[in-house]
């Protein structure tokens, strides 16, 4: 899709910008596959705030998607491209031969009309879905599966996909867009082509209230509260490391070593400025 952009008719409207909705074929989703999204607030099952900065935004329904693809063998035609409030990416409905309709995400270059398949023994075509170990070196994929048949977890927002570099043994080796090698077994699903809706990156909120509308509320800095209210407030914050509210450090390594993913991974992703 391409962006959109607004005269600048009022302060807020001179740097807005929107997608076109260009790809989009009809503007209702489908109600059999639409639930009801209830609002966390950023609070837990105890009521306490858990994830601050969250509240408000407009109200969705939720969209099921089938990451999974399990009707293995069975083709299906793209109805529809929709809008989807919960995600960047795009979303296109599928319908099978029995009447079964689907959510997938809509990679790039597919099109109403285009039948998509998946399960082993399929072709290598934009929106099919294959195992690893059946995936071409060098090919591009989406919504790609950690554990086998549990769903798609990597590379599903607008945009993003992965490579195929290197096959060994039960394993593929799979090069992110951060540059990060990781290891998934062979009988994990993934999706040809890449997740479209790749100008997302390039649009701009223009204003406070897009945010809001996100359910997205303020930030506010430590240094500019007062010292019973953060580690960083009073006059200066005193040369010391940066901290959060409960004066635990920020911008360290939380990964866990001995996680057992990290076995699977080949090489981390690069950090810090280039060295010449």
């Amino acid at each position: 899709m391409g962006v959109r952009q607004f005269k600048p008719v009022t302060k807020s409207s001179r740097f807005r910008s929107v997608s076109d909705f260009s790809e989009i074929t009809r503007s209702t989703g489908e109600k059999s596959l639409m639930e009801p999204l209830k609002k966390s607030g950023g609070r837990d099952n105890h009521g306490h705030i858990s994830m601050r900065r969250i509240g408000g935004g407009h109200k969705r329904m939720y969209r099921v998607i089938d990451f999974k693809r399990n009707r293995h063998g069975a083709p299906a035609t793209v109805r529809e491209i929709e809008y989807d409030p919960n995600r960047t990416a795009l979303i296109a409905l599928v319908e099978y031969e029995d009447g079964e309709k689907r959510y997938i995400l809509h990679p790039k270059g597919l099109s109403v009309g285009d039948k998509v398949v998946s399960g082993p023994g399929s072709d290598t075509r934009v929106g099919n879905a294959i195992p690893l170990r059946e995936v071409p070196l060098g090919t591009d994929v989406h919504n790609v599966e950690l554990k086998p048949g549990k769903g798609g977890q990597m590379a599903r927002s607008a945009g993003t996909s992965l490579e195929v570099v290197a096959k060994e043994g039960e394993y593929v080796t799979l090069r992110m867009a951060s540059s990060e090698m990781r290891l998934v077994h062979g009988a994990c699903m993934a999706t040809i082509g890449t997740v479209g809706n790749a100008e997302h990156e390039l649009l701009s909120h223009g204003k406070a209230g897009k945010s809001r509308w996100l359910g997205k509320r303020p930030k506010v800095r430590g240094e500019v509260m007062n010292p019973v209210d953060h580690p960083h407030g009073g006059r200066t914050r005193g040369g010391r490391n940066v901290v959060d509210k409960w004066g635990n450090k920020e911008g360290v390594k939380t990964r866990n070593k001995k996680k057992p993913s990290q076995r699977l991974i080949v090489r981390g992703r690069k950090r810090g400025k280039a060295t010449k």
